[in-house]
């Protein structure tokens, strides 16, 4: 089973000189408000089309707001000189609701940062193809039931939703190939009661209809904030064995990214975590759809770490302002990562810098 984007695992050892930077930054804010995210998670709006039962965010109510895309583009170009590598079209809306994301997305790609998305894929239609697509890394879809019926339940949408976004998704495939472009077309699926016993469903529907690049299947993790808890005492040491007979549908187009490493991290104790945060704030950021920029997408709403507004201010002013200085000093000395989001998106980075920092092995100088 092979896991070719490292989805799974963590990326930030591609970037020795910014890991450089927060090393000499640990203990001076001089040099740690310079220290920019590699990465960055936009909202460009606040609604969704779905009612999905996992939702993390539903807590924030699904408001009506959007990006101003003069704004967001002019920010953009400013995050491209400053240093952020990427951004993620996703958060708290369904990105593509946004009627200027082709512009978006193509202004992105002009200021040297990579470009993706995490939708459900209902409004993946043929104008954003012909606008964005060149220009965008990948795109990962939420697919999260192998049936019709399923996919409703989950989704909390009608059953028709499910076949429009096979055939987008289809369309999109045919639309990268037959133009010859680079970008990666996946989905992606929560592994939950309702849906394991169609994951090698959908895995083929994935792969024989659709012609995907590949199919995550990974575990739920729970949201501090979150209205739901439906699915926080999922044993996902049930579904281990799966692992097992999706691999056998590999081929040397398309692989099933079974998340079997994240899912086991859900059965440690906590106390084998590490100790404190070390990639806030520091290597990512969040930015609202109405502009508010955080430090930590477990933290929404949470005003110890909102730094300020897009559309307000420059990033510049933003990152390198008193509120992140504050925020950077509330998670040195006081930010108790028990009350975190376990298997948060900085989870396996922050593995890597504690090991960086705390846990060097012996001889560590005999490279």
């Amino acid at each position: 089973m092979s896991d070719r984007y490292t989805i799974d695992g963590q990326k930030l050892i591609y970037h020795p000189e910014r890991v450089a930077a927060w090393r000499q930054g640990q203990d001076d804010w001089e040099t740690a408000k310079a220290v920019y995210p590699v990465y960055v998670e936009i909202s460009p709006v606040g609604a969704c089309n779905h009612r999905c039962s996992f939702c993390a965010v539903d807590y924030i109510g699904y408001q009506t707001r959007r990006l101003d895309a003069s704004v967001l583009c002019e920010r953009l170009a400013e995050m491209g000189r400053l240093g952020v590598k990427s951004v993620m079209y996703a958060g708290e809306g369904e990105p593509l609701l946004h009627k200027d994301m082709g512009r978006i997305t193509r202004a992105t790609r002009a200021a040297g940062i990579d470009a993706a998305f995490t939708t459900n894929g209902v409004a993946l239609t043929s104008r954003f193809l012909e606008e964005a697509l060149s220009d965008t890394t990948w795109i990962k879809v939420s697919l999260n039931a192998g049936t019709r019926e399923t996919y409703a339940e989950v989704h909390g949408t009608r059953a028709a939703d499910f076949d429009r976004v096979v055939a987008n998704l289809t369309a999109a495939v045919r639309y990268r190939d037959d133009h010859g472009l680079a970008c990666t077309l996946g989905a992606q699926t929560l592994l939950l009661p309702e849906n394991a016993d169609e994951i090698e469903t959908l895995a083929r529907l994935c792969r024989d209809e659709i012609g995907l690049d590949y199919l995550v299947v990974k575990p739920y993790s729970q949201h501090l904030s979150s209205d739901t808890r439906r699915y926080e005492s999922v044993d996902y040491e049930h579904y281990l064995p799966l692992r097992d007979r999706l691999a056998k549908l590999d081929t040397e187009n398309f692989h099933v990214v079974f998340r079997a490493h994240t899912m086991r991290k859900t059965l440690e104790p906590e106390s084998s975590r590490y100790r404190r945060c070390h990639a806030t704030p520091y290597f990512w950021a969040y930015v609202m759809a109405d502009g508010a920029v955080y430090g930590c997408s477990a933290y929404l709403l949470d005003r110890r770490f909102e730094y300020g507004n897009l559309q307000e201010s420059s990033f510049q002013e933003i990152w390198e302002g008193d509120r992140r200085r504050a925020n950077w000093e509330h998670v040195r000395h006081e930010l108790d990562i028990g009350s975190c989001r376990r298997n948060c998106r900085m989870d396996e980075v922050n593995r890597y810098l504690d090991r960086l920092k705390n846990q060097p092995p012996a001889h560590v100088n005999f490279i």
